[in-house]
């Protein structure tokens, strides 16, 4: 994703609850914070309800800790006839750091639905 000044779509910290058999915060924590981000992203472009059809791809870089402030930034990539297609990066600060770490990186995919869950059109003028 290009630097510039954004604001993430998620900020949060995790806690004991959220570690792995390593000490680590498990992969599916993360995996389910990032859904909910690009979730979100792609609602407000599908201007309604959407579903995750994919995980296009997904790197763990570094672990994230318990304490770490983690922040989901997203930005949309493409956006299909019905689909938004989003890239998610997960950065951390570190407990009594400032600096951004990247942790993870990945591409999600969302359908935008109806009531009964069928696939429906993303507005017009949304897509790419």
């Amino acid at each position: 994703m290009a630097e510039r000044s954004r604001d993430p779509i998620i900020r949060t910290v995790p806690q004991p609850g959220d570690m792995n058999g390593n000490g680590d915060i498990f992969g599916g924590w993360v995996l389910s914070q990032m859904d909910v981000a690009g979730g979100a992203l792609a609602a407000r472009v599908a201007k309604g309800r959407v579903a995750t059809v994919a995980i296009a791809a997904m790197t763990f870089v570094q672990p994230i800790k318990v304490g770490d402030m983690v922040s989901i930034y997203g930005e949309v990539k493409k956006v299909g006839r019905t689909s938004i297609t989003i890239d998610l990066e997960t950065m951390v600060q570190r407990r009594h750091e400032a600096t951004d770490i990247q942790v993870t990186h990945g591409t999600f995919v969302f359908v935008a639905i109806d009531e009964e869950g069928r696939p429906r059109p993303v507005p017009a003028g949304m897509a790419t």
